[in-house]
């Protein structure tokens, strides 16, 4: 059982619910080193390059541009050694997003086929492993999240670049970070 004092627990109650991650220049946790706690804009004046990584509690979204853009990749908590492990293709990580719990509510999202809420409606509110097979549609071009905060793969199954759909609207696939409308599976952020 762990004791604190209360200003040591307020201080840990505070970064347990916004989450810590700490970026390493170099590989196994060694080298210079920095600490985020929701989110970073701009990693690179702070550290030359990211080859590994430790979420000490929370979730983060990493993406390799500066301003949240670029590739993005989900981790939870738990190390990451080298960039291979979050399935990184270089040592480059530019920015950061803490993605919040959900403390209550459901997952809902609406799914459209034509840019700016235009065609087709779909409703999702659970995962869904494979988008053609339960909308028969590949392409989303807009959405709007009610609740939770939301993974969309290229790929059926979980597989290939990955995009943070958080709760908002979203005009075209472009304001998700999307370069085309594919969209092969999407997932819950369940678990942090």
């Amino acid at each position: 059982m762990t004791v604190f004092k209360s200003q040591e627990r307020a201080q840990h109650h505070t970064t347990a619910s916004m989450g810590k991650v700490i970026f390493y220049e170099e590989r196994d946790f060694l080298g210079p080193s920095v600490e985020c706690t929701s989110e970073c804009r701009d990693l690179l004046c702070q550290l030359n390059h990211c080859n590994s990584i430790r979420v000490e509690c929370g979730a983060f979204m990493i993406y390799e541009s500066l301003e949240f853009a670029g590739t993005q990749y989900f981790l939870r908590k738990g190390d990451y050694p080298d960039y291979q492990s979050w399935k990184g293709c270089n040592d480059t990580i530019r920015s950061c997003r803490l993605i919040p719990a959900q403390e209550s509510g459901a997952f809902t999202m609406r799914l459209y086929e034509r840019i700016e809420f235009g065609g087709q409606v779909m409703d999702l509110a659970d995962d869904c492993p494979n988008v053609v097979e339960r909308f028969h549609k590949n392409d989303i071009f807009s959405c709007n999240v009610k609740g939770g905060h939301w993974l969309f793969y290229e790929h059926p199954h979980y597989r290939g670049k990955m995009y943070l759909i958080r709760p908002g609207v979203y005009n075209r696939f472009s304001e998700w970070g999307g370069r085309t409308a594919r969209v092969g599976s999407i997932r819950r952020i369940m678990d942090y």
